[in-house]
């Protein structure tokens, strides 16, 4: 069993981006970070890809903005490989086995959840509504059934092709976002979705100039700053490397926000992921039952220490360049 950690990156030592080369055939290595620019991070643990403990992965910690970032990240490219794998659930829907049985189930609760959170954030029932990386499109079909209008965009074609077997309304590729009108949407959401996205600036630009100027910007992240990351250490499922490209905590957020000229609304606790992330993490049913309610106690007092965080985002000042 893993120790608790003081830090997110352990056993960490100081070295300049600018030093570590290419080196490996996964990707080329980034010389800054991506969040902020610093080119000075700090390396930590080398993490096996969980679907495939024979490809690991660096985890790099930014000093200026706390960001961790996966070092080499795959290339646009190359991503796709990494989620063909049948354990990967939420683009499959094809993998056996209690901890799949168990995601099934919250996703069923959680989607109900977010539906209530989205109409007491925007007052509305009804409106407008991006999802970007919609996966199987289960909570856009959620969204669509309750009156809203509803467009999803997902970069997977499995994914896409399940979503169009199951449900009645077209998903697009995610390069149609640049064709969807500025304004338009009272709300866009990304549910466990932004620590994926290679363009990571580019694309949250593009989202907040399609959202309307009371619009509502909802990002589900996993929390890097949570009591079950800091007891699993390398082995809290949520890195999931290389398919997170990066791995935030409520800080880095915070710095996210600024550089886009959101203002942070709100943050609000997704419960079950510290169980699920626990299961994951563990194997074990007992003891991810003990980690995920000792997590949420945690959580209660302090909701940035919970295991996943929606961020409610609205438009506030200029981006900065």
């Amino acid at each position: 069993m893993s120790k608790r950690s003081n830090s997110p990156v352990p056993g960490s030592k100081t070295g300049a981006g600018s030093g570590l080369g290419t080196g490996s055939d996964h990707g080329t290595a980034l010389k800054a970070c991506p969040l902020c620019g610093s080119a000075r991070f700090s390396a930590g643990h080398r993490l096996p890809d969980p679907l495939d403990p024979e490809r690991a992965f660096t985890l790099m910690q930014c000093p200026v903005c706390s960001l961790l970032f996966t070092q080499p990240p795959p290339d646009p490219g190359q991503i796709k490989a990494y989620y063909s794998d049948a354990g990967y659930v939420s683009h499959s829907e094809t993998a056996p086995g209690i901890r799949n049985r168990f995601y099934y189930q919250v996703r069923r609760w959680t989607v109900a959840g977010k539906r209530r959170l989205i109409r007491r954030l925007s007052g509305r029932s009804s409106g407008t509504l991006l999802d970007y990386g919609c996966g199987t499109g289960y909570f856009a079909a959620a969204m669509a059934g309750s009156g809203w209008e509803v467009t999803g965009l997902e970069p997977d074609a499995g994914a896409r092709a399940i979503a169009a077997g199951r449900h009645a309304f077209r998903i697009g590729e995610p390069g149609e976002l640049f064709e969807l009108p500025t304004g338009f949407f009272d709300v866009i959401t990304l549910w466990h979705v932004l620590e994926h996205i290679h363009a990571l600036h580019e694309t949250l630009s593009q989202l907040t100039e399609r959202l309307k100027p009371d619009g509502h910007l909802l990002i589900a992240l996993p929390n890097i700053a949570s009591f079950d990351a800091r007891f699993y250490r390398e082995a809290w499922a949520a890195y999931d490397v290389p398919r997170h490209l990066y791995h935030f905590s409520p800080e880095a957020v915070r710095h996210l926000a600024v550089r886009h000229g959101l203002d942070l609304a709100g943050m609000y606790p997704m419960w079950f992921d510290a169980f699920y992330i626990a299961l994951l993490s563990s194997g074990r049913a007992l003891e991810a039952l003990g980690i995920g309610l000792w997590s949420n106690l945690r959580a209660l007092f302090n909701i940035e220490r919970c295991s996943s965080i929606i961020y409610h985002f609205k438009k506030g000042g200029p981006a900065i360049p």
